[in-house]
């Protein structure tokens, strides 16, 4: 299939939760290569991405990532994903092939400030969310980094994403059925859930960092 190359850029809205997370749980889905950063003591980073990238994008399509833990190898410390869904084959193609992310297909529906992910009839996860007392349009555009790990197979890739976006607050509530693949992380209720609109996304060039196995407990 073919994809466009790296680097990717998209442009459109995203819903982005942060989760303070059990180490313990966290550890069957990051490889023992990387090492987990503690932010308190027992506790890891992590979340859930919600976006869709619209007209003016390189491809077009709804994204699902989520992230268990904040990780380091050698001097690079970034986001370990560890399941992402999309609804556009050639972004699992792309995604899969350049950066080395496990990418899958799923079904996405954004509806009445809802978003709800499916797979072949199984629910991923449903978000509810309301504007909080500081809305997108309250707050200066803001330009950040944000750096990943990808790794299918023998290869670790590490990659930036480089974003600009009016930033705001949400108030949200997350559902996480039985079900998932995911649900034993144990996300719960997010403690802070970021409104990212008019948002432009540039996903860069990977680099290769290692040719080890990549082994999951």
């Amino acid at each position: 299939m073919t994809y466009p190359p790296a680097p990717w850029k998209l442009q459109g809205y995203a819903i982005q939760t942060l989760h303070l997370i059990d180490i313990q749980r966290v550890t069957a889905f990051v490889p023992s290569e990387l090492e987990i950063v503690s932010l308190f003591p027992g506790k890891t980073l992590g979340g859930i991405y919600l976006s869709t990238y619209v007209t003016g994008s390189l491809l077009e399509y709804n994204e699902l990532i989520v992230v268990p833990a904040f990780v380091r190898y050698q001097n690079q410390t970034g986001a370990w994903i560890s399941h992402i869904y999309v609804d556009n084959e050639y972004s699992v193609a792309g995604g899969r092939e350049i950066w080395r992310l496990p990418k899958e297909m799923a079904e996405f529906k954004w509806d009445n400030n809802q978003v709800s992910v499916r797979q072949n009839q199984h629910q991923l996860c449903q978000l509810y969310y309301k504007k909080g007392l500081l809305s997108f349009s309250t707050w200066w555009r803001q330009a950040f980094i944000g750096n990943t790990f990808g790794g299918l197979g023998s290869e670790l890739l590490f990659f930036q994403g480089h974003f600009k976006s009016q930033i705001g607050l949400l108030q949200a509530n997350l559902e996480i059925p039985q079900e998932s693949p995911f649900v034993s992380l144990s996300l719960g209720q997010p403690w802070l859930t970021l409104n990212l609109q008019n948002l432009e996304l540039l996903a860069d060039i990977p680099q290769l960092l290692g040719n080890q196995v990549i082994n999951l407990s």
